[in-house]
């Protein structure tokens, strides 16, 4: 009885520490798009600077997940979690790699006149944040069905993507010396768009550890 209450005392410990990294990630893509707005390069490279403490942080998780295995023993659905946690941080520290290259994008970006104003690659933003933020409710609660329905969100993302896509296109038919500031934003969209398909694989461990079942969600069905 002791060893189960010291190891979920652990596991605990780490779920919060994966709270923890996600709510780092979650800052620095809203910073990464606050540079962009704003054409502050400071910000933009605090976040390029900061995405090595994410690192760390991923690293440090692995590593108290490592331990849990080697001294506790953990059964069949424990084991399940642990797995499901070394994923998952796996994908939140790679959204957090997406948020440092839009942070790199700003800063070729230097400052160049806006070509327009900013209006769905922030709504990106703030969708993946949002969807991020509770598939790791979602990951604490055990909440599969949370988890399946913040999947079929992601469509919302790519329709956002597929809008700025088709609107930087039109800039540059209509005028050729747009291309290479449209082709940036184009770029920030689609890290934008990938960060979401990273919560959409965080959201496939929640519903492994909760139910068992390893499968690719169809969002379509959600």
């Amino acid at each position: 009885m002791e060893i189960r209450t010291a190891f979920h005392k652990k596991l605990r410990e780490i779920q919060d520490d994966v709270l923890d990294i996600g709510s780092m990630v979650e800052k620095a893509t809203s910073r990464s798009i606050e540079a962009l707005k704003e054409r502050d390069l400071d910000k933009a490279n605090e976040v390029i600077a900061d995405d090595a403490k994410v690192n760390r942080k991923r690293f440090n998780i692995e590593e108290k997940c490592v331990q849990l295995i080697a001294t506790q023993q953990p059964m069949a659905g424990d084991l399940r979690a642990i797995i499901g946690v070394l994923n998952i941080i796996t994908e939140i520290e790679r959204i957090g790699d997406h948020a440092e290259g839009i942070a790199k994008i700003v800063v070729m970006i230097g400052d160049e006149p806006p070509l327009k104003p900013l209006i769905d690659i922030p709504r990106m933003a703030g969708k993946v944040n949002d969807m991020l933020h509770r598939s790791l409710d979602a990951l604490i609660n055990r909440d599969a069905d949370a988890a399946k329905q913040i999947v079929g969100e992601d469509d919302e993302v790519d329709n956002l993507y597929d809008q700025v896509f088709r609107e930087l296109l039109t800039f540059m038919a209509e005028d050729p010396k747009t291309i290479t500031r449209a082709t940036r934003l184009i770029w920030v969209a689609h890290n934008l768009e990938r960060s979401a398909d990273r919560v959409t694989n965080i959201c496939e461990r929640v519903v492994y550890m909760v139910t068992g079942k390893m499968e690719e969600l169809d969002v379509s069905k959600y």
